[in-house]
C-alpha cells in the first residue's frame, strides 16, 4: 500500500453496487410492496437527484482545489467549501441518497435491508481511514476542521 493515500477497503462507489446487487437479489427472492407511482417516481427520483447533485457538487469542488477524487490516490489539499461546509463526506451522503432513491423508484424494499452493512462498511473502512490519512497528513488543520463540520450531515 501506498503510505501517501487513505488505504481505503475498496472502491466506495463498488461497495454501494454490492449492497444493490444483495438487495435486488433479495428481493427477487422475498415478496415485495407496490408502491403509488408518486412515491416510485417522485419521492424516488428526487433521491436519486438530490443524491446525484451532491455528487456532482463533491467532484466539482475536488476539481476546484485540484486534489484527486479517488480515494487511493494521493490527496493534496482539504477541501472546505461547497458541500463540505455542511458534511465531510458528501459524496458517500451523495451515494447513500441515491441508493435509496433508487430503492424507492424501484419499489424495491428489500434493496434497503442491506444499506445498514454498507454503511457500516463505508463508515470503518473507508471514512476512519480517510480521516486517520488526512490527519497524518494535514495535522491541525483536518483536525481543527473535524470539529467544526459533522461527518454526515
Amino acid at each position: 500500500m501506498d503510505s501517501d493515500t487513505a488505504g481505503v477497503l475498496a472502491p466506495p462507489p463498488l461497495i454501494f453496487v454490492a449492497g444493490l446487487v444483495v438487495g435486488f437479489a433479495l428481493e427477487a427472492l422475498l415478496p415485495g410492496v407496490d408502491m403509488p407511482a408518486l412515491v416510485e417516481w417522485g419521492l424516488g427520483g428526487l433521491l436519486v437527484v438530490a443524491g446525484l447533485g451532491l455528487l456532482l457538487s463533491f467532484n466539482t469542488s475536488f476539481s476546484r482545489k485540484g486534489t484527486a477524487v479517488e480515494p487511493w490516490k494521493p490527496t493534496t489539499a482539504i477541501v472546505t467549501t461547497g458541500p463540505y461546509r455542511v458534511t465531510r463526506n458528501p459524496a458517500y451522503l451523495g451515494m447513500a441518497v441515491t441508493y435509496i432513491g433508487i430503492a424507492v423508484m424501484s419499489s424495491a424494499p428489500w434493496v434497503l435491508v442491506p444499506l445498514p452493512v454498507v454503511l457500516a462498511v463505508i463508515d470503518r473502512g473507508v471514512i476512519a481511514r480517510e480521516e486517520r490519512y488526512l490527519e497524518r497528513k494535514f495535522g491541525e488543520e483536518y483536525v481543527g476542521y473535524k470539529r467544526t463540520v459533522r461527518r454526515w450531515i
